[in-house]
């Protein structure tokens, strides 16, 4: 594989250190061109790389033509998109137009109904994507969309389950938590993309139902308490609009699908003050000095980069998720999870946890496309295909899973069967 990654920041380099720090074993990437619109930037990881297969190059990831360019510079047969997602049509069209292989973290972008916004979907997260389905197929290409850890390792951890775990689903609830602390410090502190994370936050939350379909909710709504493992404890999480809930159900028998996560009560005061300031609005645009940039964007330019602070963050980030159903007639409760440190993450790849967690699941994926395993044609998320060498793959790349059987009827059966010693 001929990899290009779009995009340097905290994802693009963890991904390029993970397949670095793997050796021999990440040999799967024959060449990889990290292109950023820092050129600067791009160097940088490239140089932390240490490899003559990391290329560093400068791209602006809305113009198809320099896309096209590189990928054509260097024979590229396989793009992910580590940039924010405003850029997803311009990078999606122009890999289907160049014939190769697409893959990005986030999904297209939604828009929210204009008359009930928080109560009915109008354009959801990745329907310009995935409406483009038979056009990749037909094309014989494939677009793999949603492919970090959330959306991403949570979707497979769904497949897992209903492969191996349950006999029917019932509920599928992907469940993000941390005990994140940065000593010291005072002020706003962002663990991944600025910009993302007002979208996802601010944006409508989406719930699937099966008797109702998708529909939306007030953010931060439905908060609930939920208790991690890692040493991680309870967290309040609270719904957030995310992918899964849009791939998840397209692909898995269940009765409903949801996302919460847990934003702490301070930072959900600050995105709502800067809702009701118009700081968050990313289409508008204002003028300073001779130059025009929307609120949002001024934003990422002012607040902390992530980056700065990932040295300094203690703690560990978990992403799971939790499956509820029934196995041999028994109800179950199962959460799959992976748990990340920051400090341990910094040290091998030097970017934060979130984004380091992020970046796995993506290399992940693109081994198993590199090496055949995984090879549908069509625009597809990780769910559609079989978990089982993903998770095989986690421990190698120094993340392994978990899974905690949580209170149910088939967790009393399962500690009897511990207690008399039987099989």
């Amino acid at each position: 594989m001929n990899l290009m990654i779009i995009g340097a920041g905290g994802v693009g380099q963890s991904v390029a250190m993970i397949i670095k720090r793997a050796g021999r074993e990440g040999h799967w990437a024959k060449k990889v061109v990290l292109a950023d619109y820092n050129r600067t930037r791009a160097e940088e990881v490239s140089t932390m790389c240490s490899d003559s297969r990391f290329i560093a190059e400068e791209v602006d990831a809305g113009d198809a033509e320099q896309i096209k360019a590189l990928i054509h510079k260097y024979g590229i047969t396989q793009v992910l998109n580590a940039v924010e997602p405003i850029y997803n049509e311009i990078i999606f069209d122009t890999c289907f137009d160049c014939k190769i292989g697409y893959m990005d973290c986030a999904m297209t972008l939604s828009k929210r109904h204009p008359d009930k916004p928080f109560e009915l979907t109008h354009i959801k997260l990745g329907d310009y994507q995935l409406a483009k389905h038979e056009q990749w197929e037909k094309a014989g290409c494939m677009a793999l969309v949603g492919s970090g850890v959330e959306p991403g390792m949570a979707d497979v951890f769904a497949s897992f389950a209903v492969k191996h775990l349950f006999d029917t689903i019932d509920e599928v609830n992907i469940r993000d938590g941390d005990n994140y602390n940065i000593p010291g410090h005072e002020g706003v502190a962002f663990g991944f993309s600025i910009w993302t994370t007002i979208e996802e936050c601010l944006n409508p939350p989406v719930i699937w139902e099966k008797e109702r379909g998708w529909y939306c909710t007030e953010p931060f709504s439905e908060p609930e308490v939920f208790s991690f493992p890692g040493g991680i404890g309870d967290v309040e999480v609270i719904n957030v609009e995310h992918e899964e809930v849009i791939l998840i159900p397209r692909v898995i028998n269940c009765n409903r699908v949801t996302f919460k996560f847990g934003v702490p009560r301070e930072m959900r005061t600050l995105l709502l003050n800067l809702q009701r300031c118009g700081m968050d609005n990313a289409d508008r645009k204002i003028k300073v000095g001779d130059s025009e940039i929307s609120p949002r964007d001024f934003l990422v330019k002012v607040v902390p980069y992530p980056l700065e602070l990932a040295s300094k963050i203690v703690g560990k980030g978990c992403a799971g998720t939790w499956v509820t159903g029934t196995r041999d007639g028994l109800k179950r409760s199962v959460y799959l999870y992976q748990v990340a440190d920051n400090q341990d993450c910094y040290a091998k790849y030097g970017t934060n946890s979130v984004v380091a967690q992020t970046a796995v699941g993506s290399v992940i994926m693109l081994e198993l496309i590199a090496t055949g395993i995984w090879n549908l044609k069509g625009v597809y998320g990780p769910e559609s295909f079989d978990p089982d060498p993903f998770v095989a793959l986690m421990a190698k790349y120094e993340f392994p899973g978990g899974m905690q059987e949580k209170d149910s009827a088939y967790c009393e059966m399962l500690n009897r069967k511990r207690l008399l010693g039987t099989p």
